[in-house]
């Protein structure tokens, strides 16, 4: 009796763990915590700000390709973090952030500028927030969503535990369907690199009108990336439908392979296998940080701190500038870059005894306001600092989306890196809600978008 009552107690709480918050929670979002479940305050001196509605929709002009003014242009850094300072600061930085500068002593650098908190997102997507809060729950261990219908984003506004805060960063919101074009380099440790090219598009079930509810129950979106630069990979197309729960229906994916002119499946497009055209210096889950299923890591929620992190990176995207001028030897140029105060989210994630991968630790800090992953620290299976992520963040004010302007992922052994998501040379900023038909996102649709 005594064994099933102990049986009956771990089952509820379990549930519990599962479980949607009260209604009594939920009324939190949008009075004392932010409508996406930050906290609404300030900190205790003030260098965090209180939140009080992001920055309009104007804050800044627009150009004719649709990049942003720096809101913040005329703003100088409080102070510059450098290897002679940076034992002063490293309470509020990564282990990883730490290692850059042992690693490149004499030219890597934190500019630490005034924090603002400029995130704000539309109505209706906070009406949806407040309804993941009251009804999603998580199933299959973590690695599925129930519940998660109509408009799908940020799935635990209040979450319990570390899988539930990423699957908020997993769930963001990125504009409705987002077309662009962006540059990735994977520089030599002297700086050297060739630019790879890539026309990329995501687009969302809610916001393609044509689509089969049924087919698209567990997709959460559609991805297709088509390498158009340099010569000897344009091409090749990527489609990918990102399941919700991979472990039920693992993620699909397939590829147009121009020189042989065939589409075939790609299971390696998943975890650990390469990134497109990274030079082995990504996998496929380090594209936007993070991305896929969560299932192969034990996540623990360690809390949440004050860490330096960069913010409104307007100045790294702007037009006027090239791709030299970003790319340097060993890590992006920091004289470009902003780093701010904020809180964030601290998760660590452990691959479970079961499973493999070659990270065999990710320790990630997920940025409160956006839910947005800002830096992650990978340690390899001997429990060694391997690579060091930073997502260079800025907020679509335009658009009202908060998104990413470069990804860099540093090799800390090798020297080398991978930089993601450059835009700067490139004929347009981010399209936002473009039109999407079901059948684009269809293999047989693979054929007749690649250009050779």
């Amino acid at each position: 009796m005594r064994k099933m009552i102990a049986m009956l107690a771990l089952s509820v709480l379990a549930a519990n763990v599962m479980a949607a918050v009260s209604p009594e929670e939920a009324a939190k979002l949008g009075t004392s915590l932010t409508p996406v479940g930050a906290e609404k305050a300030g900190n205790a001196d003030g260098s965090i700000p209180a939140w009080t509605g992001g920055i309009p929709k104007n804050a800044g002009a627009v150009d004719s390709k649709g990049f942003l003014a720096d809101p913040f242009a005329s703003e100088k850094p409080l102070f510059v973090i450098t290897a002679a300072t940076v034992d002063k600061y490293k309470d509020k930085l990564s282990d990883g952030q730490v290692a850059m500068f042992k690693r490149y002593p004499e030219t890597y650098k934190i500019p630490v500028y005034p924090s603002h908190r400029t995130v704000n997102l539309p109505a209706d997507i906070y009406e949806s927030i407040k309804r993941s809060a009251l009804n999603v729950k998580a199933i299959n261990d973590g690695n599925g969503l129930e519940n998660f219908t109509g408009n799908r984003y940020y799935a635990f506004p209040i979450p319990k535990n570390g899988v539930e805060v990423l699957w908020n960063h997993i769930t963001r919101y990125h504009g409705g369907n987002l077309r662009r074009i962006i540059t990735q380099a994977t520089p030599q440790t002297n700086g050297s690199y060739t630019p790879i090219r890539f026309e990329e598009e995501v687009a969302v079930p809610q916001a393609i009108p044509d689509i089969d509810p049924a087919k698209a129950a567990n997709v959460l979106s559609y991805f297709k990336q088509s390498v158009t630069a340099p010569a000897r990979l344009a091409g090749n197309v990527l489609l990918v439908h990102e399941t919700l729960d991979q472990v039920k229906e693992p993620r699909l994916a397939w590829i147009y392979n121009a020189g042989q002119r065939r589409v075939r499946r790609a299971p390696q497009v998943s975890y650990d296998g390469p990134g497109t055209a990274s030079d082995g210096l990504r996998t496929t889950d380090n594209f936007d940080m993070f991305s896929g299923a969560p299932d192969r890591y034990d996540w623990k929620l360690v809390g949440k701190k004050e860490m330096y992190i960069p913010y409104n990176s307007y100045k790294l995207d702007s037009p006027s500038l090239k791709y030299d001028d970003i790319i340097k030897a060993g890590h992006i140029n920091q004289d470009l870059t902003r780093y701010e105060l904020h809180r964030v989210w601290e998760v660590v994630g452990t691959v479970k005894p079961s499973e493999r991968h070659i990270y065999a630790k990710r320790h990630m800090f997920i940025d409160e306001d956006s839910w947005q992953v800002a830096l992650v620290d990978h340690y390899d299976g001997r429990g060694q600092l391997w690579r060091v992520a930073e997502g260079h963040a800025q907020f679509y004010y335009d658009h009202q989306v908060p998104a990413y302007t470069v990804e860099t992922l540093y090799d800390l052994i090798a020297g080398r890196y991978i930089a993601l998501g450059m835009k700067n040379e490139e004929k347009s900023s981010f399209v936002f809600g473009f039109a999407a038909k079901a059948a684009d996102y269809t293999p047989a649709a693979l054929r007749s978008a690649g250009v050779r």
